[in-house]
């Protein structure tokens, strides 16, 4: 399904807060790692804090066609409201892992194509933290989105790694939009090496997607997300990228 038209990627898209983005895509309705808890502490081997409530709470959030879920184990990307919705949407995908400790999720390895609708779902690789790291941060994946007449869209998930992202444009070809989560994750467990894109690793990343619009998710609301939103937009603009870059703001709805 390589076809497309100068129709937007996204339509009535609206970023909740996180990594969360609802979207149209394929004449479906899409929803990435689904957060919507209140602000709270999260305890654990490591504890997360998170800082900022949804944009809109799940109750309004509408009917939604399938949730890509970049993995399970971490509550900055799966919260207890995030987890109570996925038993209200008929198709959930994400990592075998999550497949088996969650009921009704569809686990897909890496380069596995489903179908969902006339939507052709192909599951990416990603890696959170630095090589090695599957055994402290899990297994995670990302998504990429084609249909006839519509534009490639990659959502990356909670992946660190640019070689990654050029394997993937390597692989898949030419991708219009791409869902960054980026923010510069950091709990401390790799000392100073992030566990998701940073500003700088997302220029990177940028520039191997090309002329790919971004849009910016997974950059506020969480304690341990360690850079801001206006240093990214400066990174980007120093690297004569700022073109390429969109930052949602929360609760407003977009197309790309």
């Amino acid at each position: 399904m390589t076809e497309t038209t100068t129709r937007p990627a996204l339509t009535a898209a609206l970023h909740i807060g996180g990594p969360t983005l609802r979207f149209r895509y394929g004449g479906l309705t899409w929803l990435t790692d689904p957060t919507f808890d209140e602000p709270g502490v999260y305890p654990g081997p490591i504890t997360l804090h998170k800082l900022s409530g949804p944009a809109i709470a799940v109750a309004e959030i509408g009917a939604i066609d399938a949730v890509l879920l970049s993995h399970d184990e971490h509550a900055d990307n799966l919260d207890n409201a995030g987890r109570a919705l996925l038993a209200e949407v008929d198709t959930v995908l994400s990592t075998p892992g999550a497949a088996s400790r969650i009921d009704g999720v569809r686990g897909l390895q890496p380069w596995e194509t489903v179908t969902v609708g006339a939507v052709e779902v192909t599951a990416v690789p990603a890696l959170h933290g630095p090589e090695g790291c599957e055994p402290f941060s899990g297994a995670v994946t990302g998504f990429v989105l084609r249909a006839t007449g519509e534009p490639t869209v990659y959502v990356s998930g909670d992946n660190a790694s640019v070689a990654l992202v050029e394997q993937i444009v390597e692989r898949i070809g030419r991708i219009d939009a791409a869902v960054l989560n980026i923010g510069g994750a950091n709990v401390g467990l790799f000392g100073d090496t992030d566990v998701t894109l940073n500003a700088r690793t997302a220029v990177a990343a940028a520039a191997a997607l090309g002329d790919a619009v971004i849009v910016a998710v997974h950059a506020e609301g969480w304690g341990h997300f360690s850079e801001s939103l206006d240093y990214l937009e400066r990174t980007f603009a120093y690297a004569d990228r700022a073109h390429q870059l969109i930052v949602p703001v929360r609760g407003e709805t977009f197309s790309v």
